[in-house]
């Protein structure tokens, strides 16, 4: 999972600009890394696969539906995608064991 500390200088755009925070289960931060790499080859580490959770969420498609409801379009929503952390050989087995797919995906 994620985890950070909020000092003086993010702390003021948290409070004044985030509206949620969403939460999503270490299997599926796996289950989004592992999608990720395998079907689009991109190797990102799995701060980005927590992004990639949320948006694959239940939670998530509920929200955007609510936020676009009778406005006659789809959400746009965009998921940073970083790996300069990501260790190929430590994650190898944490992603073998994950699960295919997140909680909540409909399918890939």
């Amino acid at each position: 999972g994620l985890k950070t500390n909020l000092g003086p200088n993010t702390w003021p755009v948290v409070r004044d600009l985030v509206d949620q925070i969403m939460v999503v289960a270490e299997d599926d931060i796996l289950s989004s890394t592992k999608l990720v790499w395998s079907r689009m080859k991109v190797q990102i580490e799995p701060s980005a696969g927590v992004g990639v959770a949320v948006a694959m969420s239940t939670e998530f498609r509920e929200l955007a539906a609510k936020t676009v409801e009778g406005k006659g379009r789809a959400a746009r929503v965009g998921v940073i995608l970083c790996g300069g952390n990501a260790d190929p050989i430590k994650l190898a087995p944490a992603l073998a064991a994950a699960p295919a797919l997140p909680a909540g995906a409909l399918s890939v």
